[in-house]
């Protein structure tokens, strides 16, 4: 069985290229702590708090500087600071878990392909390859190096998904597509700046093949400000305590980290165990299932993760890049210990992962990867179906999936709009706790990445309809499932509409005896009044005026069995209107 690395991998260029799997320059990472005097200790506190400003701020900037919609009004932007051996330090809070794998694992391929001494100050540098670390083509990252002494000490990262970079879909929602051509235009490594000034050639490249030239090369003039915001705060702290003092407290940061994750998982259950979960389809070959296998391995404070018995690639764009794979994985075990753990490479080092080549979760080149999130979802499900055995204290059943869409159309003026859109599902119930209503888990951003309805209505030819939660959507048990949620938005102009969701065939499942959520689905309402119901992947569907798109997102799975459910709970669900009266009796008869 072929393999990819685990998380400290360095891949490197060339198609055909696989790297081993090996943590990279581990021996290397160790450092000793600091004297752990007083003044040493507030010194790093100030420090800690300072980075973690520094990537806030240039998340901000790329937010307010941002061009696209889905930026401006969900702020879902990436900042990251990471030093010259590709290592994680510091990553603004709204950060994804699928942003940071994708800069430190992209970080790595830059490096490679850019020796260190070769860069010069000014030097921003860009890639968007799935199979060199990025995303899919939309996901941009920008890294930009930060000088020292004459030397390049760390980078400056951020990361978003721009307007269009084209494909045979807008919004680089190809849900139909069978090979990364068909997502978009794919950048390998390049200096989109070069000592300060603009690559025009690059930036030409980019919005000939974008629908939406002006958004997109302002989109990718946000990623660039924000990482020069980065930059200029680094060289700062520089100024203050001196490159060396504060590459050594980074160094700590992420050693405290590492030895707090080590001791958290050293409270885990040692053993191996074993968890699924299935995909619906790829939109490709829509009677086709695809199950992701994950078999997790805890002892001596460390983790691996085997996903050997993973369905093969898909034909379609449910696959994930190994960046993404891994950040499934980090998520999910990061939700079994403490929170306040930092997020930086401390967490990467004691997480390894065994991940057969040419599968679901690393497939071979050229294979789309645009829909990831599906597969990647499922990676984080599988985890937690697994350790619910080891720990069901803390067992969760499946959440809803994020359900993604794009509308494009021409204004009167000849200008094309677009928009990226989505609305969550419900959360699966954990043990003591109902499932969180229409949200989404932190590594899709959560609810707080969705864009408010009046801006979008203020500014795009639709209106909103309705947006609300389902009833009786979540899983049935001891503890109900999140409920999902009905979006409908009505047409004021024609449009162009594709989508992309799952878990709309096979609906969340329950746990440990608890019922599965609804299953979601996407409909078209014709100004005529007939009904179309669409598939889970469809691209390119014609709307016109007076046309009502409708989603209606997946509910979580419950937990437990629903007869020893409290009847307060029952009768609160009721008289809330998360269940209706008929269900709640439905369910005391249980």
């Amino acid at each position: 069985m072929r393999t990819r690395p685990g998380p400290g991998h360095r891949p490197r260029p060339g198609p055909g290229h696989r790297p081993s799997h090996r943590l990279c320059h581990r021996d290397l990472l160790m450092r000793a702590d600091p004297p752990a005097d007083g003044s040493a200790t507030i010194t790093a506190e100030v420090i800690r708090n300072a980075l973690a400003v520094t990537v806030e701020e240039a998340s901000i900037v790329v937010v307010r500087a941002a061009h696209s919609f889905n930026i401006q009004e969900g702020a879902d932007a990436a900042g990251a600071l990471l030093d010259a051996r590709g290592q994680l330090v510091a990553q603004s809070a709204a950060t994804s878990v699928m942003h940071s794998a994708s800069l430190r694992c992209g970080l790595a391929s830059i490096i490679e392909d850019v020796p260190l001494e070769e860069m010069r100050p000014g030097d921003v540098y860009a890639s968007n390859d799935p199979y060199r670390g990025g995303i899919h083509a939309n996901d941009i990252m920008v890294l930009r190096p930060i000088f020292a002494g004459g030397r390049v000490r760390w980078f400056g990262g951020t990361l978003i998904h721009v307007a269009d970079m084209g494909g045979t879909a807008v919004g680089g929602l190809g849900a139909l597509a069978t090979s990364t051509y068909d997502e978009g235009v794919l950048l390998p490594t390049v200096r989109l700046y070069e000592e300060g000034r603009p690559n025009r050639d690059v930036l030409a490249i980019v919005a000939r093949n974008s629908r939406t030239p002006a958004k997109v090369i302002g989109d990718i003039q946000a990623l660039v400000a924000g990482v020069n915001v980065l930059a200029r705060r680094v060289e700062e702290l520089v100024g203050r305590y001196g490159a060396d003092v504060l590459g050594h407290h980074m160094d700590d940061y992420l050693d405290y980290a590492e030895r707090r994750l080590r001791d958290a998982l050293a409270q885990l259950p040692s053993g191996t165990y074993r968890g699924s979960f299935t995909v619906d389809s790829d939109g490709v070959a829509p009677e086709r299932t695809f199950e992701v296998v994950a078999t997790v391995t805890l002892g001596e404070g460390e983790v691996t993760v085997d996903f050997t018995g993973t369905a093969p690639q898909s034909g379609g764009a449910v696959n994930a890049s190994f960046s993404q794979t891994l950040s499934g994985v980090l998520y999910a075990i990061r939700c079994l210990v403490d929170p306040s753990i930092p997020m930086n490479e401390g967490c990467f080092r004691l997480i390894h992962t065994v991940l057969p080549a040419g599968s679901l979760v690393n497939p071979d080149q050229p294979a789309a990867c645009g829909g990831r999130m599906v597969t990647v979802s499922a990676v984080v499900e599988a985890i937690l179906a697994a350790l619910s055995d080891a720990l069901p204290e803390r067992a969760v059943a499946a959440s809803g999936l994020v359900h993604v869409y794009t509308l494009s159309g021409v204004h009167p003026t000849g200008e094309r709009w677009l928009v990226l859109g989505y609305e969550f599902g419900g959360i699966g119930a954990r043990r003591g706790m109902d499932g969180p209503d229409a949200t989404g888990a932190y590594f899709l951003g959560g609810r707080s990445v969705i864009p408010q309805i009046e801006p979008l209505e203020a500014q795009l030819p639709f209106l909103v309809e309705r947006c609300g939660l389902i009833p009786d959507s979540g899983g049935r048990g001891q503890w109900r499932g999140g409920l999902g949620v009905e979006m409908s938005l009505r047409m004021t102009a024609p449009a162009v509409l594709t989508v992309r969701g799952d878990r709309m065939v096979v609906p969340p499942p329950g746990t440990l005896g608890g019922g599965p959520g609804t299953a979601g689905s996407y409909a078209v309402r014709r100004a005529n009044g007939a009904l179309e119901h669409l598939d889970s992947k469809q691209q390119n569907v014609g709307l016109a005026t007076g046309d009502v798109f409708t989603i209606r997102t997946s509910g979580g799975g419950g937990l437990g069995p629903p007869l020893e459910r409290d009847p307060a709970a029952v009768a609160e669900d009721v008289r809330e209107g998360r269940v209706t009266e008929a269900s709640g009796s439905e369910r005391r008869r249980i």
